[in-house]
């Protein structure tokens, strides 16, 4: 059997798909590079905004016209809605609808993705043959907030988090293969909420109990960083990246009200922020941004502007609002104008560049850490705090880790190796 997979959305959709790669290898199947040669085709699904999903229904049509023979099933948060008994789209089932479309699995059941397509089910202890130059390990799924505008929590449920012992485990098991492993999860700095732990606690296991690889969190609100991290991010170099992509959504606590993110305010967000990028000599921040949430005013869009400003933010994810069916925003007045969401958005973005620049003006002639996620002449690398580079000079495999000096390329960055790809980054 060769299967075909396609994956939409975050890194934790990214983890399931490597499960499910592994699955299938381990239970005789093999991979295809194209639906058209392909039996079966897994699309691992996101339902974070409405353009995700018009992306995965137009490649399972395009799909279904490269090969009629193909039997496709849809995995994910887009799948899991159209599942929930009187969920958003109750009669329509449009994913169901699609052609080649044969079943829905409800977000990341592996066991009914392997029942459906006929092979084993999966292997105890997690996803160990990646693909990628970094390894993704989910820590935790779902979410138990309740943002008016997010379909997540309706389609992943609740928090849960996996034992320490087994992410530990695993964690062994992908640093054999790759120098970076990023944490990744629906909400991780809920982890451990229901085991009695903290996401600390557990970050702090795997630095001790991993050496030889850096770890990454993945997304991570700026308010859910403990002491423990903060002392990390500063003083576990080559350990734990200095870097913290911590959702905004909005600088206006007036629209943070309206998005139901009742955990933090724009002033607790900005000292969180700056209680943290303090303590670490080189540090990256990025975050997710709403434009045009329903009732927005241009007051509103200037406070988050100028909270944008105020702080060092290397990158931004900025998401026209789009609404998603079933969730509390959807009721919600005010809904703005195309042109207007997307001047926001734009304005969003061009500041966001600013901010990316003058980073990288700052990191010139800089030391780093850098993971080669590309190698060959067209070499590309991935920094501590998240920069993405070029590679001058000497030519390292993809996978490998060098420490590096950063110097200015026109509108980008290179790295110029110092000294050769390093065994083990536990001490600096």
């Amino acid at each position: 059997m060769k299967v075909y997979l396609a994956t939409f959305g975050c890194r934790a959709n990214q983890y399931d798909s490597e499960a499910v790669r592994s699955m299938v290898l381990a239970g005789g199947g093999e991979m295809a590079d194209s639906a058209s040669e392909a039996d079966v085709a897994v699309f691992n699904s996101c339902a974070v905004t409405a353009g995700a999903e018009a992306d995965l229904r137009q490649s399972v049509r395009r799909s279904a016209r490269m090969n009629p023979r193909l039997r496709s099933f849809v995995m994910g948060c887009a799948s899991a809605l159209e599942l929930v008994d009187g969920g958003p789209r109750p009669v329509s089932r449009r994913i169901a609808a699609l052609p080649s479309v044969e079943g829905l699995v409800d977000g990341a059941d592996l066991d009914a993705l392997a029942l459906s397509i006929g092979i084993p089910g999966p292997l105890p202890g997690g996803s160990v043959r990646q693909t990628g130059a970094r390894g993704l390990l989910r820590i935790q799924d779902g979410c138990a907030e309740h943002c008016t505008f997010c379909a997540t929590t309706i389609a992943r449920g609740a928090n849960r988090s996996r034992a320490a012992d087994a992410v530990v485990e695993e964690a062994r098991s992908l640093a054999e293969r790759h120098p970076e492993i990023v944490l990744t999860g629906v909400h991780i700095g809920s982890y451990g909420a229901d085991i009695g732990s903290s996401l600390g606690a557990l970050v702090e296991r795997l630095v001790t109990e991993v050496p030889g690889v850096r770890f990454r969190l993945s997304s991570l609100e700026a308010t859910e960083v403990d002491d423990s991290l903060v002392e990390l991010f500063a003083g576990a170099p080559g350990r734990l990246a200095p870097y913290l992509h911590a959702p905004l959504q909005s600088g206006s606590d007036r629209v943070l009200k309206r998005m139901g993110r009742h955990w933090y305010t724009a002033a607790s967000y900005r000292a969180a922020v700056e209680r943290i990028a303090k303590r670490a000599p080189v540090f990256g921040l990025g975050a997710d941004v709403i434009a045009g949430f329903p009732g927005e005013t241009r007051d509103d869009h200037l406070a988050t502007l100028a909270l944008v400003n105020d702080l060092p933010f290397t990158s931004l994810h900025v998401f026209p609002f789009s609404v998603r069916p079933g969730t509390a925003a959807e009721r919600l007045s005010g809904r703005l104008s195309g042109s207007v969401v997307a001047g926001r958005a734009r304005d969003l973005r061009e500041l966001a560049a600013r901010k990316r620049q003058a980073h990288m003006a700052r990191r010139d002639g800089g030391a780093a850490d850098v993971v080669v996620v590309a190698g060959g002449m067209a070499g590309k690398g991935i920094t501590e705090d998240y920069l993405t580079v070029g590679i001058s000079g000497a030519r390292p495999a993809r996978g490998e880790r060098f420490r590096a000096r950063l110097e200015i390329t026109g509108d980008s960055l290179a790295a110029v190796a110092v000294a050769g790809a390093a065994k083990d980054y536990a001490t600096p």
